[in-house]
């Protein structure tokens, strides 16, 4: 049982065997009866007390509580060390959102090392005090997602049982294969560790082992996460199975067409999902992309793409909500600038840039028919955000985040209509002026600045 079940079992047992009762016989008194009744109202009032004072020590509810799993798992960071993720519960729901972690990816020694402009994060791991330190996951409050009281943004999801998944493997949580990596410095090779199936996998087993089957269950993640969070639902959805509504919110990072045996120049992100199929191992036997041909039946194992109509596809009564900007140049960068010589080579920058948003909206066009013919699909695509390069709508704030031609003032309405699984919104924003001049929030704009000047 889990700690939160033997404490709510011993509140809840009766002092005597229940044999003793028996042995009273059925003869009862009024004066009885209601003797019996102020011992059990007195009884709840006292159980109710005993919750109350043991909830921080017994439970540690309402704090972050670090669980590292077994290497025996195959759990690693990308360096080889432990891999180590964070649950923020409470004893007041029984919901459950999981947040993965963003952060770039690597195929190459530096990359996985932590240097260059789209390189892994957390190359050297995730420390035992990770949501206590001045990183990218802020103590929880880089989303409001994975906050508990947010001061700058509200959501429904910051009452439910909190789940952080840090991003330490460099292959967007779902590689399975060690490479060795020499490129740059042959004397001293980078030994990687794409663990990011095997962390995805030992994480979930423990959550439904130590916190049971939630009713609502929330998946989400931005950047690198937002990947992870489409890949990995139907083994964390399967390993959990929660008994309410189900949620994917994926926040820019996703997963275009790509078909093998396509061109480039029909699907840009080609020359990408090529690559990490191989670096990351997601088509060896074990590998993400044959695990999932197992478990989705809609699934073509040539195109990565066709894993969102997959999904719901066998989860018909799952919302599955998809975010990016029109002009985010961080993703496009990721997906296109390795690539494409024309676009490394380009040495005026807003070139360089605009060639990159011309390929990123060719995605967007072709993948947008693929949700649109899934119901239970929704899409959130505005134009831009002065912040982050537009790259992810659920960092910080949803300032920022409207789509004001047709209404909606930010993302929130979309939130909200997913998680409740009300109606399906499938937005995108025509307007490609206003949001350039559109300012953010106080919090953004203060934040922009620090990282400016540090870094």
């Amino acid at each position: 049982m889990s700690h939160c079940q033997t404490l709510r079992t011993a509140m809840l047992s009766p002092s005597r065997p229940a044999a003793s009762h028996a042995e009273a016989g059925p003869v009862c008194t009024a004066a009885g009866q209601a003797s019996h009744r102020r011992r059990g109202r007195a009884a709840r009032w006292l159980a109710a007390a005993a919750l109350v004072v043991a909830m921080p020590a017994q439970a540690a509810w309402f704090v972050w509580t670090m669980v590292e799993l077994p290497m025996s798992s195959g759990a690693s960071c990308g360096n080889g060390t432990p891999y180590r993720f964070f649950v923020n519960t409470t004893p007041f729901s029984g919901n459950t959102a999981i947040t993965f972690e963003g952060g770039g990816a690597c195929w190459s020694q530096r990359a996985c090392e932590g240097q260059g402009q789209y390189s892994a994060t957390n190359p050297d791991g995730i420390p035992t005090s990770y949501m206590a330190q001045a990183n990218s996951a802020a103590g929880g409050l880089v989303t409001p997602f994975s906050a508990r009281l947010d001061p700058f943004q509200g959501v429904a999801t910051q009452g439910w049982n909190l789940v952080y998944m840090p991003y330490c493997t460099g292959d967007v949580h779902t590689g399975n294969q060690v490479v060795v990596f020499s490129d740059a410095d042959p004397a001293h090779p980078r030994v990687q560790h794409f663990a990011g199936q095997a962390n995805v996998r030992a994480a979930a087993a423990w959550l439904r082992q130590n916190l049971g089957r939630p009713g609502q269950l929330m998946l989400t993640g931005f950047s690198a996460g937002g990947v992870a969070a489409t890949a990995q639902y139907a083994i964390v959805r399967d390993a959990l199975a929660p008994t309410g509504k189900t949620t994917l919110l994926a926040d820019s990072g996703p997963l275009f067409n790509a078909p093998l045996g396509g061109t480039s120049a029909q699907y840009p992100s080609l020359p990408l999902q090529t690559k990490i199929r191989s670096t990351w191992g997601l088509d060896a036997p074990q590998g993400l992309i044959p695990v999932l041909a197992q478990m989705l039946p809609g699934i073509d194992r040539n195109n990565m793409g066709s894993l969102n109509a997959a999904l719901a596809q066998k989860y018909p009564n799952d919302r599955f909500g998809y975010m990016l900007f029109q002009d985010d140049a961080t993703f496009s960068g990721f997906s296109y600038y390795d690539f494409y010589p024309a676009i490394k080579n380009q040495p005026d920058p807003n070139v360089q840039k605009q060639m990159m948003n011309t390929l990123w909206r060719q995605d967007i066009a072709q993948w947008k028919p693929t949700l649109e013919s899934q119901p239970n699909v929704a899409w959130w695509i505005p134009t831009y955000r002065d912040f982050n390069n537009s790259h992810c709508l659920t960092i910080v704030d949803f300032s920022g985040t409207g789509i004001e031609d047709q209404g909606y003032a930010d993302v929130t309405p979309f939130i909200n209509a997913n998680l409740s699984h009300g109606a399906v919104l499938r937005r995108t924003e025509a307007d490609q002026a206003s949001d350039l001049t559109r300012p953010v929030s106080l919090a953004m704009t203060i934040l922009s600045i620090v990282l400016a000047l540090f870094g």
